[in-house]
């Protein structure tokens, strides 16, 4: 007996040391072979780069408004998966509103060099916002910053930094530790997790006006985190509900519900202003 519990509990060690180091597998699901531009639907789009202050290249694409001068212009947080050729449709339909986009990789997407973490894409995230000051035809009062899922993290944190002129959160958690006790429930999160993202913490800091949009079916990040972040804000603020849309239904993507809040809360913000 004595021998069968320590091969059980060396089984339980193993399998937790193989959790630790694999961790930012499960996390961050990169993909390669960006498309051009122009194949992803952005044939106006002009691809550009930017460096981050730990060295690394990180490659985007900007993609003016149809009409100019912009009337916004809005930095686009990729969730976990795909790259940045999966937000081209979005960026379509901003433009076509009057709102510029940078779309851009995290390190390890695309075809960036590096591996990610939430270090990391925080540099990342700096490093695009750093990018849109050095051009003449953003203007930097007017920047809004849009994230999805995990890149809602990512922008919120960065909001707590460099407030935006608005902030989009779309389907965004309160911290990763939550989110992974909704999904692995029998393990000690807590004690493994390496990259936190902890949203709850931080959102009470946040000074500029947010939308949260989430779906009423997401399998992913259940809406009950997205709300219970909202209702930790403290800036102004508004709730959109998607009926019936899970994590990665287009409409949460580029959907006329999602895109007509976004344009309302921008329009609305700027009365305000």
């Amino acid at each position: 007996m004595r021998g069968i519990l320590v091969a059980i509990l060396l089984g339980l060690a193993l399998g937790l040391a193989l959790l630790w180091v694999g961790q930012r597998r499960l996390i961050y699901l990169p993909y390669g072979n960006v498309p051009s531009a122009a194949s992803a639907g952005l044939p106006r789009a002009e691809d550009v780069t930017f460096s981050t202050d730990d060295g690394l290249t990180l490659h985007g694409w900007f993609m003016p408004a149809t009409s100019m001068p912009a009337r916004f212009t809005m930095i686009v947080f990729n969730g976990n998966a795909g790259h940045r050729g999966f937000r081209a449709p979005l960026a379509a339909a901003l433009a076509s509103h009057g709102v510029a986009t940078l779309l851009f990789d995290y390190r390890g997407y695309g075809d960036n060099a590096g591996t990610p973490s939430e270090d990391g894409l925080t540099r990342d995230a700096r490093a695009a916002r750093a990018y849109l000051t050095t051009r003449t035809d953003v203007d930097t009062s007017r920047i809004v910053y849009f994230g999805e899922s995990l890149g809602a993290a990512v922008a919120l944190g960065l909001a707590t930094e460099t407030p935006p002129f608005a902030l989009v959160l779309r389907s965004p958690f309160t911290s990763m530790t939550d989110i992974g006790r909704h999904h692995y429930p029998f393990l000690p999160i807590r004690w493994l997790l390496r990259d936190r993202y902890p949203s709850l913490e931080r959102a009470e800091r946040l000074t500029c006006p947010t939308l949260v949009i989430a779906g009423d079916r997401d399998s992913i990040i259940p809406i009950e985190q997205s709300r219970r972040l909202y209702e930790a804000l403290v800036s102004e603020k508004r709730f959109v509900v998607v009926a019936g849309a899970d994590h990665n239904d287009e409409a949460l993507f580029d959907g006329r519900e999602l895109m007509q809040a976004v344009l309302d809360f921008l329009s609305t913000s700027l009365t305000v202003r």
